[in-house]
């Protein structure tokens, strides 16, 4: 080949090598969803309108603080509002996450149609906003996801990124797509390579007494079973499902399994799983049924639900009473979480101990 043409033949090369990896990237959102942290201090935010997922670096690594963090933030809307010369009815916090080397925590917050994200400090519990301008990032974006559409409950592309999560080395999504088959989880290799359309979930679902595969997973967190990695994921009306990692393809159809129906009208809001008394369990929040503390120890043997069910059934839980009111939450340690508290017209974000 002559020179002439060599080099425009390797620089197309080039250029479609770097289509599949993300470039450094300036950070502009049209909404804020879901957060997670990953390593090294990397932030990740969800832009569900855009489609969009970022990392940012924080530079956030001073290692041991989430040992012996604290947190005790009274009416944190008011607060938040204050600093944003806004009012209380405008402020939305859409999630929360605890950095695991500083136990700081970052919140993802709405201002009508401004998007802030604030960190909260693990020693002073001072509120500053994190400036999303000078911070070195990268982003990808979303093959298929859900259409912009509004509806009676707002536009459906919000739904395109309900909650992600940073599982060894992969970011994972969960959301709608475009697709026939619209519930949709897929792993984005970190650093971030080519999105993969992902993989449509279909469930049995037994407060309905039907297969689905048009609902969005809300919340999930990884679990170990018999040493392979699975997706415990919820979904409205509350079934509790089961996803083996190795399941997922790039592109089809993966059947989740069943665990639990822990009852209708209800929408799950956020989950962790931890250790205690050498016992694994769930504590997830919920929209109507409170916060819930499931046991995990018939996660990988529980019989699967098939058919209809009237109620709930499935692997035990129980309703935490003294918990009332919690909208958001995060693991800070191994023996405490952080939860965000809306109760009364008040807003308390607070470190509690795992029950």
């Amino acid at each position: 080949m002559k020179r002439d043409l060599l080099l425009p033949a390797i620089f197309a090369i080039a250029m479609l090598f770097c289509a599949n990896v993300a470039d450094a990237a300036e950070i502009k959102l049209t909404s804020l969803g879901p957060i997670a942290f990953g390593e090294d201090g990397v932030l990740f935010i969800s832009d569900p309108m855009a489609a969009e997922i970022y990392a940012i670096e924080t530079g956030d690594t001073q290692k041991g603080g989430a040992e012996t963090a604290k947190f005790d933030v009274a009416d944190v809307k008011t607060k938040i509002a204050g600093m944003l010369a806004s009012t209380i009815k405008q402020i939305q916090i859409n999630d929360l996450a605890v950095n695991p080397i500083s136990g700081n925590v970052y919140l993802s917050v709405s201002r009508g149609k401004d998007t802030i994200v604030l960190k909260v400090d693990a020693k002073s519990n001072d509120i500053s906003e994190f400036e999303l301008e000078s911070a070195a990032a990268t982003k990808t974006k979303l093959p298929n996801p859900a259409n912009s559409k509004e509806t009676r409950r707002g536009n459906q592309r919000m739904s395109s990124i309900t909650d992600i999560a940073y599982i060894n080395g992969q970011v994972y999504v969960a959301g709608l797509s475009n697709e026939e088959f619209a519930s949709n989880l897929r792993a984005i290799q970190y650093p971030f390579e080519k999105v993969s359309p992902g993989s449509s979930i279909e469930i049995y679902h037994g407060a309905h007494g039907a297969f689905e595969t048009r609902s969005p997973v809300r919340t999930f967190a990884a679990y170990q079973i018999d040493g392979e990695t699975n997706l415990l994921a919820a979904y409205t009306c509350t079934p509790l499902v089961r996803i083996p990692l190795t399941a997922m393809k790039e592109k089809g159809k993966v059947k989740g399994t069943t665990i639990a129906e822990l009852g209708n009208r209800n929408r799950p809001l956020d989950m962790v799983v931890y250790k205690k008394d050498g016992k694994d369990f769930i504590l997830m929040a919920n929209s109507a049924r409170g916060v819930m503390k499931v046991d995990l120890a018939n996660a990988g043997s529980e019989e699967p639900i098939t058919t209809r069910v009237s109620g709930t059934a499935g692997v035990a839980y129980k309703t935490i009473e003294s918990m009332k009111g919690v909208t958001q939450l995060d693991g800070l340690n191994s023996t405490h979480a952080v939860v965000l508290i809306e109760l009364d017209g008040e807003s308390h974000l607070k470190s509690v101990e795992l029950p």
